[in-house]
């Protein structure tokens, strides 16, 4: 399994809160087109893309070991988050709606038959897709709002050690973003229980749109104590859940957040139920060049390095032909000689 946390704010940061030592993210202030944001996720897991991403910000990095998950995080309402400073961030240029449809089109189509976790979530839109091994690891988490609600009140809730502040237990628009919270808690805590998917040879994926901190600024206004306060819980809990998943992936997934104020166009996209647990095999309905799986980077370095080696072989060989002395060193002339002088 391969993960990694993308959080994104569309139109001015894309940050990268966790990533493991394969994959290198360089220190620098280059702007990310918002539409290769999903081709950044894609490169980030060994996956290919349509068209190359001259993006200075991704190294190549370790070619052997990819992450085993990726986690995308989409904050909508706000243009800039106060993420820690361990963390590297770069700013988004062209807000425009994006999704992982592409990524998760690669997995299905490389990983069908061994069922990787694919969980795309947007709790205030009660939008869900979930496919394989998601069904049956997260048929417990709630996705709609009254589900949410409900939650909430639950006895082991966040609201039991969460410090509210400035923010209500009764507006509706605060239970709102704490239940998106609370869907960032029960999605670790669901995963801590099935350990061993983590560990399987799949990747995993992971994208989840929390609106409820924009939802917050329209309430009582983005100089209000109320939003002040919604950001720094906002900005603990993704820190907490970055590090939370990136432990249970055993240090090996990408942690990425992304803020964005508005988006420039509204997304149109497909959903899934939650209860459908069967998928037919997608057709490529974005028209990917053929990506290749992971044992493409082995077998291509076992065909080099052999006929590297053979190359070389041929070449000591008849160097040692070439400068051969048939009289010493060629039993057949030997033996030639020696009879000769017999007779």
């Amino acid at each position: 399994s391969f993960f990694c946390l993308f959080l994104g704010v569309c139109g001015d940061e894309f940050s990268v809160l966790r990533s493991p030592q394969s994959v290198v993210f360089r220190d620098g202030s280059w702007p990310i087109p918002g539409e290769r944001i999903p081709d950044v996720a894609a490169l980030s897991m060994g996956f290919s893309v349509e068209d190359d991403l001259s993006w200075p910000g991704l190294a190549v990095g370790d070619l052997f070991h990819r992450p085993r998950a990726t986690v995308l995080v989409t904050v909508k309402g706000v243009d800039k988050l106060a993420l820690p400073v361990k963390g590297i961030s770069y700013p988004i240029e062209n807000a425009v709606p994006f999704s992982l449809d592409s990524v998760a089109n690669a997995i299905h189509t490389l990983f069908s038959e061994e069922t990787p976790v694919v969980l795309q979530l947007a709790p205030s839109e009660e939008r869900v897709y979930m496919v394989g091994k998601a069904n049956s690891v997260f048929e417990d988490l709630s996705v709609t709002l009254r589900q949410l609600r409900n939650r909430l009140f639950q006895d082991n809730s966040i609201l039991s050690s969460l410090p509210l502040n400035s923010l209500s237990r009764n507006n509706e628009v605060d239970l709102l973003f704490l239940s998106e919270l609370q869907v960032l808690h029960d999605i670790a805590s669901l995963l801590s229980r099935h350990k061993h998917l983590a560990k399987d040879h799949s990747p995993d994926l992971y994208s989840l749109e929390l609106a409820g901190l924009e939802e917050v600024g329209k309430r009582y206004g983005e100089d209000s104590q109320q939003f002040k306060d919604a950001s720094q819980i906002l900005v603990d809990s993704l820190q907490k859940f970055a590090d939370e998943m990136f432990n249970l992936y055993s240090g090996n997934a990408v942690v990425e957040v992304v803020a964005v104020k508005a988006f420039n166009s509204p997304l149109t996209r497909k959903t899934r139920s939650i209860l459908q647990s069967s998928q037919s095999k997608p057709e490529n309905p974005y028209n990917l060049a053929y990506p290749y799986n992971y044992n493409y980077s082995v077998i291509f370095n076992i065909i080099l390095w052999m006929m590297i080696g053979l190359a070389l072989a041929v070449i000591v060989i008849s160097y040692n032909l070439w400068n051969m002395d048939p009289g010493y060193d060629s039993i057949i002339y030997r033996m030639t000689n020696q009879k000769i002088r017999m007779d």
